[in-house]
């Protein structure tokens, strides 16, 4: 079988940020998916369980309610190697399009203090799987080392040579 592009990104050389993975002509209509990278693959612990799961929630009831954006987001969720989150958006967009939505997301994250959207047995598969406080560290992290100080090489994905 043939690579995915999103297999063909040199790993090592990632590092944390926001990244336009792909685009996708869907009825007519761009759909730009963002890799949304939190830890540097491969040198760095991963997101634990229970806030990548809680990061999820909160990001995703936040982006949905956005004022601005809530009409472009398609969808937010975790990658299964738990370094980051992919979202993706309604138009053709590139990474520094939307630094500031996501400092805005991750603030919101970094500051929340609540109950967890959709945290109950009836509207979440693993309801019991959430850590707000974990979530809350790993959002401000992200925000404080990354998101306020975004770098080009924050921004484009490093070239495979």
């Amino acid at each position: 079988m043939e690579k995915i592009p999103s297999f063909t990104i040199d790993h090592n050389r990632l590092l944390r940020g926001i990244y336009v993975s792909r685009k996708d002509q869907v009825g007519g209509e761009t759909v730009t998916t963002f890799d949304i990278r939190m830890k540097e693959p491969n040198h760095e612990p991963v997101l634990h369980n229970g806030a990548i799961h809680t990061i999820e929630h909160l990001a995703a009831t936040f982006l949905r309610n956005h004022p601005v954006w809530k009409d472009r987001i398609v969808y937010w969720g975790p990658m299964g190697c738990l370094t980051g989150n992919y979202l993706l958006m309604r138009g053709d967009y590139q990474s520094a399009d939307i630094v500031e939505l996501m400092q805005e997301t991750f603030r919101f994250i970094a500051n929340y203090d609540g109950d967890i959207p959709g945290a109950a047995p009836k509207d979440c598969g693993n309801w019991l799987l959430h850590d707000l406080p974990m979530a809350r560290w790993e959002a401000r992290k992200y925000l404080e080392e990354v998101l306020e100080h975004i770098q080009p090489n924050n921004l484009i994905y490093p070239n495979n040579s």
